[in-house]
Order: C-alpha cells, then sequence, then structure tokens
C-alpha cells in the first residue's frame, strides 16, 4: 500500500516514505513546506518508539522500543526543564511508531535556502496500523539544518 487516505478520514502508509510525503502536504498547507527530512533511528538500529511532546515548549522526547533508550530530540534539551510531555497515542490504541523530522528553512535575499531552520515539523506511523500525520510542529530557530536534523 501507498500513502491512502480511508474512510475513518486518516491517512495510512506502509513506511517512512509515505509519512514524508503526509508531512510535505501537511506542510504546504501550513505554509512553510518542508525542504530536508530525517528519518529516525535509534543508535541500536531500532526505528520504532514511544513519542512525546510539550509543542508550547517546544520539547519532543521518543523512547526507543527495543533498548528503551531516552532521548531528547533536536534541541529539546536547551527547553526541557519547563516543559510537561504529553506521550502521543494512535487512534487504534497503540503507541509506538516511527518518526520522520522535516524542517523549513529560511530563505536568503536572492531566494536560495539558508542553513537556517525556521520551522519543525515531527511525523508519525503507527507501527501497528499504519496511521500517518504530523504529531507536532513548531517554530524553531536554529542556526545549521544538518546538526538538528542530526540530533534527531
Amino acid at each position: 500500500m501507498s500513502l491512502q487516505k480511508k474512510q475513518d478520514g486518516y491517512w495510512y502508509g506502509d513506511d517512512h516514505a509515505d509519512l514524508r510525503q503526509e508531512l510535505q502536504r501537511y506542510s504546504e498547507l501550513n505554509g512553510y513546506p518542508i525542504d530536508n527530512f530525517a528519518d529516525v533511528r535509534c543508535t541500536c538500529g531500532n526505528d520504532s518508539f514511544y513519542f512525546g511532546t510539550d509543542e508550547d515548549e517546544g520539547v519532543a522526547l521518543r523512547i526507543c522500543g527495543r533498548c528503551e533508550d531516552e532521548h531528547l530530540m533536536g534541541d529539546s534539551e536547551e527547553y526541557a526543564e519547563e516543559a510537561e510531555i504529553e506521550k502521543h497515542g494512535c487512534v487504534c490504541g497503540a503507541e509506538v511508531f516511527q518518526i520522520t523530522a522535516g524542517i523549513y528553512r529560511y530563505r536568503n535575499e536572492d531566494d536560495s535556502l539558508s542553513p537556517d531552520v525556521k520551522w519543525l515539523y515531527l511525523g508519525c506511523r503507527c507501527v501497528a496500523c499504519g496511521l500517518v500525520g504530523c504529531y507536532a510542529d513548531w517554530k524553531n530557530e536554529f542556526n545549521g539544518y544538518e546538526t538538528l536534523l542530526a540530533k534527531m
């Protein structure tokens, strides 16, 4: 199955590619279309996580479904002290996701892409039912998009 909208109104997919497609659609509707993506993997090699965020503080936490390593994503560590992280779950009741990060970068005066981040999107694909969607997004002023994506 590639990305499909089902009768329940949600989008479903098989893999990170489908999740990227849904994040791209969402980001275009949001006015900040994604310039770069990063599919998230744990240092143990696993790509399935429990996931929580505090969008007000700009904090995201992933917990590996295999080794249980907890990782504050991107620049979340800078803002975690004030955060009240809420765990995400799927409409099917499952709580484990594949995660993809997407960023929109500032434009230079000549309309070329700046290396600096303006907006961050965090998308999830439920490993149980395949539902895909943007689970969190916020303005993220970070200098150096490659560094931010490497910290996911």
